[in-house]
């Protein structure tokens, strides 16, 4: 058992966000909203990713630059969605955006830590406002810039493992490893930009699986759930 973080950056993919019928899924919200908004005693800010609806890179038909702009774009609408769900479990929700629109506000480090230390969930949208990097890179500096404790790194996958456990049925779960370790071996769970700003700022980060009912609320007591990298 460690201290328990008093702020956590929450990195959500937005896959976590879809299901059968689409790019939302009702169970799904109510799932991840039924996570998340019971943890008043800890501060959670939260980035979005945007991979229900497109994922930039990976997205055919379109260049680099246009398929990170629509992507920045689909996290917008992954944190409207968030918000009414996160209200309807009974939390006040703001959103921050890097890029503006009518319906959510610009980024502001300092309107944040408020609304954070007030109670208030934060959700940041609109990546870093730029192509070419990685909502991952946005989650390292959305939460070096409001002083998160630790960066939790929702993922679909319990951990950091020593080889692909896709490919490996043997492979083994790291409990915990050094920024060093993870950038000299090139994992791909996390960017590794997000990873060297971390390692800059001191600011530890967990990868765990939030498909394990109960395991943010562990996390925020102060329990590993995954693999930490940090040191």
């Amino acid at each position: 058992m460690k201290p328990a973080p008093s702020r956590i950056l929450l990195k959500l993919s937005g896959e976590a966000l879809k299901g059968p019928e689409g790019a939302f899924s009702s169970d799904s919200l109510t799932r991840i909203a039924g996570e998340i908004a019971p943890l008043s005693s800890t501060e959670i800010a939260i980035v979005v990713g945007g991979g229900n609806i497109l994922r930039g890179a990976r997205t055919d038909g379109f260049d680099r630059v246009e398929a990170d702009t629509l992507g920045m774009l689909a996290t917008i609408l992954n944190a409207l969605a968030l918000r009414t769900y996160l209200e309807r479990a009974g939390r006040d929700v703001f959103i921050q955006s890097a890029i503006g629109t009518e319906l959510t506000d610009p980024i502001s480090p300092r309107d944040a830590q408020r609304a954070l230390a007030g109670g208030a969930i934060v959700v940041f949208a609109g990546g870093t406002g730029s192509p070419l990097v990685t909502t991952d890179t946005a989650a390292a500096l959305r939460a070096v810039s409001v002083g998160a404790d630790l960066l939790a790194k929702a993922s679909n996958v319990s951990g950091v493992f020593d080889r692909d456990p896709a490919s490996h049925p043997t492979a083994q779960r790291l409990s915990e490893i050094t920024f060093d370790e993870y950038l000299a071996a090139r994992y791909g769970v996390m960017d590794q930009v997000a990873v060297e700003i971390c390692r800059e700022h001191r600011l530890p980060i967990e990868v765990f699986d939030f498909d394990r009912p109960g395991a943010l609320r562990a996390l925020a007591e102060g329990q590993r759930v995954g693999t930490r990298i940090g040191g």
